[in-house]
């Protein structure tokens, strides 16, 4: 069982970054892969970012490939979304999500989600 907690949500200028950070509570952090989804309200919950348990491979989405960045640190039970150049579609609920074995993009092979971020960009 894992217990995921997002947070570094907030309302940003475009072109201004945030960094978002999912804290993982429960054993085995490290043997899971971890995602990064977002969904505006009325719309499905799309990929954004997933990288594996060992950090070996990483995925990010077109539309924020150059911009985010995802890191994990295994020791501190937590992953993070480093987003920069900020614009305003990337508006939307962000969350944080965990499965094991290899990292995915479809939201139904996530096993744990947290209760997600808001983050509003203004234009």
């Amino acid at each position: 069982q894992v217990q995921l907690v997002e947070s570094g949500g907030g309302l940003v200028q475009a072109g201004g970054s945030l960094r978002l950070s999912c804290a993982a509570s429960g054993r085995s952090f490290s043997s899971y892969s971890m995602g990064w989804f977002r969904q505006a309200p009325g719309k499905e919950r799309e990929f954004v970012s997933a990288i594996r348990w060992d950090g070996a491979a990483i995925y990010y989405a077109n539309s924020v490939k150059g911009r985010f960045t995802i890191s994990r640190d295994n020791a501190k039970y937590s992953v993070y979304l480093q987003m920069n150049s900020l614009k305003p579609e990337d508006t939307d609920v962000y969350y944080c999500a965990a499965k094991s074995l290899g990292a995915a993009y479809s939201t139904s092979e996530y096993n744990y989600w947290g209760q997600g971020t808001q983050v509003t960009v203004s234009s």
